[in-house]
């Protein structure tokens, strides 16, 4: 095979945008991945005229107008703004908290009597320091919301009891005394007409590919073919587990076809925040393009136990796996001529536009000395 200047584990965003700034700046790219397609978690797939999101929902936001200029520079998007619901024992209450929670909950009018009546459940609770989700959920929105919209379905998520999870999980936790059902706050917010896939196609189509192939199953044979590795796979993995492995949580997706029914549930996300429920939520599909076809699509995502072998989705960013994080850090700024970057290889959450920004500049830097 021939020589490259770079190769690139991983065909998701973040090594897609890299092979895209590298290529275009005259270098040579193979881009290799693990599952037998490119676009990583942003994959989507076309099913019955409608566009799935196969690795669950996915909603460009962003307040970086560099970042949307950038990525609107492959592909037009919607208008498609981001208001989920919440199903709890089949009521429906408005996402995020705002008037209209407060008034399907409580029925209360104006901010004053919300402020009032989350005030009086917090005083109730006589907390001071929240010591962990439970108590720092209860002092944001009182007894009532946590119970019926954040306890069920946060311990379903991370398959822990609420007690037993970091406060920092939920601190930021969005509350408005507005009725606003717009979920992100971000300036920019769309989905890509057609999906993401063709997004990822074109910023890859200046390097080779090979998919279906595990960059760990021949790490020397694929390291050899190019003078610099960027790697954007799981970081303890690429150390094989030297320290042990990093904490996860996985998902399942259930996607099904339901013939001659054009319309399930009438939103794009419907959050199912009842314990009883085994998944955290359904996605219908055609409803982030506004879709009018006469079958639908729909997604149930079950969390599930993340064990080695299954696609990792949500870091367990606590204080154990941190510090067990920082160790394989330390290894990856020893390494030569390889560099770690994206969700998986930083062991961080990252948002799309965070992930393009990241993307972007690491890129600079290495343009900047090779």
């Amino acid at each position: 095979m021939k020589r490259y200047d770079y190769l690139i584990v991983g065909c998701g965003l973040f090594g897609a945008v890299v092979a895209y700034e590298l290529s275009r700046n005259g270098k040579v790219c193979i881009a290799i991945d693990k599952r037998n397609h490119v676009g990583g978690n942003v994959y989507t797939e076309c099913v019955n005229d409608i566009i799935v999101h196969k690795y669950g929902a996915h909603i460009f936001h962003t307040n970086n107008e560099h970042v949307w200029d950038y990525v609107n520079s492959f592909a037009e998007f919607n208008r498609y703004t981001n208001s989920p619901l919440a199903n709890y024992k089949g009521k429906l209450y408005n996402l995020p908290f705002n008037m209209n929670t407060f008034y399907q909950m409580w029925g209360v009018t104006t901010p004053k009597e919300a402020r009032m009546k989350i005030e009086s459940q917090k005083t109730e609770a006589t907390m001071n320091t929240p010591q962990n989700l439970e108590e720092q959920a209860i002092s944001l929105v009182g007894k009532d919301i946590y119970k019926t919209l954040i306890k069920g379905y946060t311990e379903k998520q991370w398959g822990k009891k609420a007690v037993e999870l970091p406060a920092f999980i939920i601190r930021r936790l969005p509350v408005r005394f507005t009725f606003d059902n717009n979920y992100f706050d971000d300036r920019y917010q769309g989905i890509p007409i057609g999906g993401y896939t063709p997004i990822i196609e074109k910023m890859l189509q200046k390097s080779d590919i090979v998919l279906d192939t595990d960059y760990f199953s021949d790490k020397k044979f694929w390291n050899s073919l190019a003078d610099t590795v960027i790697y954007t796979g799981e970081i303890d993995r690429y150390f094989d587990y030297c320290y042990g492995v990093l904490g996860y949580r996985s998902l399942h997706f259930k996607t099904s076809i339901l013939k001659n029914q054009s319309n399930f549930q009438g939103n794009a996300v419907v959050n199912y925040t009842d314990a009883d429920t085994p998944y955290t939520r359904i996605i219908e599909h055609k409803h982030f393009e506004f879709g009018q076809q006469a079958d639908t699509v729909i997604t149930k995502e079950y969390p599930i136990a993340f064990q080695t072998g299954i696609d990792p989705y949500y870091p367990i960013n606590d204080d154990k796996n941190n510090m067990l994080y920082k160790r394989y850090l330390q290894l990856a700024q020893q390494q030569e001529n390889v560099y770690f970057g994206g969700r998986l290889a930083e062991y961080k959450y990252y948002n799309m536009d965070q992930v393009i920004e990241c993307a972007l500049k690491i890129t600079q830097n290495y343009l900047s000395f090779n």
